[in-house]
């Protein structure tokens, strides 16, 4: 019993771990799971009237979603299932819009 006591003190702190961006700011654990997310060109994501772009899926998540977040470093980040390319978005962090 007391084994199993001290275990379960590690699980909330595992069970919260994302992983860090390139530039150091850590990837928040609703976006990424340590493998979901990654920096991507500007080029890669697009501005519509109806949302953002991902260009390599068509995917369009519109402004207002929950998903976008403000990318701390001014860089475009995107999270995906798994971190496949052709697979849904989780979130994604953008810089400041232009407009």
């Amino acid at each position: 019993m007391p084994l199993l006591v001290f275990a379960s003190c590690f699980v909330p702190f595992n069970s919260a771990r994302a992983h860090d961006a390139p530039s150091g700011w850590s990837y928040p654990y609703s976006c990424c799971s340590d493998q979901d997310c990654r920096p991507v060109a500007t080029k890669a994501i697009s501005e519509r009237p109806q949302g953002y772009v991902i260009n390599v899926t068509g995917e369009v998540v519109p402004y207002t979603d929950t998903r976008v977040r403000s990318s701390p470093d001014g860089e475009f980040h995107w999270c995906s299932v798994a971190g496949k390319e052709k697979s849904r978005t989780l979130c994604l962090f953008v810089p400041p819009r232009s407009f």
